[in-house]
């Protein structure tokens, strides 16, 4: 989602005629936009405005602006900690950067920090997105989030769940294939909650953006547990444009973890879901997030959340170490886990996981993939795979933005290398 954003950032300053330039010290204007999720983004913040401090020695015509979800979390306070911030607002009010740069131009304090969205939160969408894949697009069709996780201060620096209009979106997906874009990826704090607002389920939204000519494959990121019913699944099933991939967060395999994190499911409740995408949607890989190191966590706690690894072999896993947030239940619960013992159990964790990589790779080799090329790099053509597995080989530039038939010569566990055995599309 931060991603989407600065893409949409890019499109603004685009149409006020900035150009993109080499190196942060040739900058007359340079935008931080940044996540808070855990303490170690919020850290390189501070270090990154240390750096750039510089510039303004050098050019104090320079503006710097902080925006995203450290903005909308601490406001007037981080202004306070570091006052060459001449620019700051939150995702809520993207749409209006060009009137902040305008203030800042004439010598104020640029500073636009919202408790709720404003009405004309949409306006952002009017304007274009530069986009670095010309063939892969995200597209934003939700924002918020309405749970509750004990750890997460999503709701505080992203609001409550707001479905974007149906028509919106399709506008967007229609614009992006006549572009040329082959793969949407539809985006959501909570994606699979899209509608549930707007009286729609997020099935229809599959449906609906599989109808739109010229679609070839949707992917979408990223959904809650909670949300993953038999409607979704069975148009994932149905929807041949749908990916055999899905990224579904399940932070934790022991039940009283899951309860003490306000998850809303058991681990069996998760695993049934598995199952169930498994008979859906033939072929289905899935990747997930885990935190290690929760508030009370005991050794069996940990243990069971290595088995449900094992169960599952996910092809990817992103692994955290919990980081107390300020504003959440969490930060000041008791039963905190010293360190040194998260990163034991994490050293753990991806050891037990390499090796299912290894075990997942080799059942790749020889096998057949379609790959949409994405890029060529260092010679190579570069794609994914429909499991959302990145794929290297030898062949024309031509090649690119074609969905080709490849091969699989030898598997790596973050890739595959192939060859290509026929032009697809």
């Amino acid at each position: 989602m931060n991603f989407n954003d600065s893409e949409r950032m890019k499109g603004i300053l685009n149409s006020l005629g900035y150009e993109q330039a080499q190196n942060y010290e040739e900058a007359d204007l340079i935008l931080i936009n940044t996540c808070t999720i855990r303490e170690k983004p919020d850290q390189k913040v501070y270090s990154l405005l240390g750096e750039y401090k510089k510039i303004k020695e050098k050019n104090p015509k320079a503006l710097i602006g902080v925006c995203g979800c450290l903005a909308q979390r601490m406001g007037w306070e981080l202004v306070k900690k570091t006052p060459i911030v001449d620019i700051m607002f939150s995702s809520y009010n993207m749409h209006q950067l060009p009137e902040l740069i305008q203030q800042a131009q004439a010598g104020y304090k640029a500073i636009a920090i919202l408790e709720n969205p404003p009405e004309d939160e949409d306006k952002l969408w009017e304007y274009p997105t530069v986009r670095d894949n010309q063939y892969c697009a995200y597209v934003t069709v939700m924002k918020g989030c309405d749970k509750n996780c004990t750890y997460c201060v999503v709701p505080k620096t992203r609001g409550r769940q707001r479905s974007r209009s149906l028509e919106s979106i399709l506008s967007e997906v229609r614009s992006l294939v006549y572009d040329g874009v082959k793969e949407i990826h539809l985006l959501g704090q909570n994606v699979t909650a899209w509608g549930q607002d707007i009286g729609m389920h997020f099935s229809e939204l599959l449906y609906t953006v599989a109808e739109v000519d010229g679609v070839e494959r949707i992917r979408f990121t990223t959904g809650h547990p909670r949300d993953m019913d038999e409607k979704i699944m069975k148009a994932m099933g149905e929807i041949p444009q749908v990916c055999e991939h899905i990224h579904l967060p399940v932070q934790a395999g022991s039940n009283r973890i899951l309860k003490l994190m306000d998850r809303g499911y058991t681990k069996e409740e998760y695993l049934e879901k598995i199952q169930m995408l498994r008979e859906f949607k033939k072929g289905i890989t899935f990747s997930t997030d885990i935190i290690v190191g929760f508030p009370t966590e005991t050794e069996e706690d940990f243990e069971e959340t290595l088995e449900l690894i094992s169960t599952v072999k996910f092809e990817q896993l992103f692994s955290f170490k919990f980081s107390p947030r300020p504003d959440t239940p969490a930060y000041s619960m008791e039963g905190q886990v010293p360190d040194q013992v998260k990163t034991q159990r994490m050293d753990k964790l991806l050891k037990v996981q390499k090796a299912i990589l290894s075990e997942i790779a080799k059942g790749y080799e020889g096998t057949y993939q379609e790959v949409l090329i994405e890029s060529w790099e260092d010679g190579k053509l570069v794609g994914r795979t429909r499991t959302n597995r990145w794929a290297t080989m030898e062949g024309p530039q031509e090649l690119l933005g074609k969905t080709v038939k490849a091969r699989v010569i030898k598997a790596h566990p973050y890739n595959l290398e192939c060859e290509v055995v026929s032009v697809l599309s």
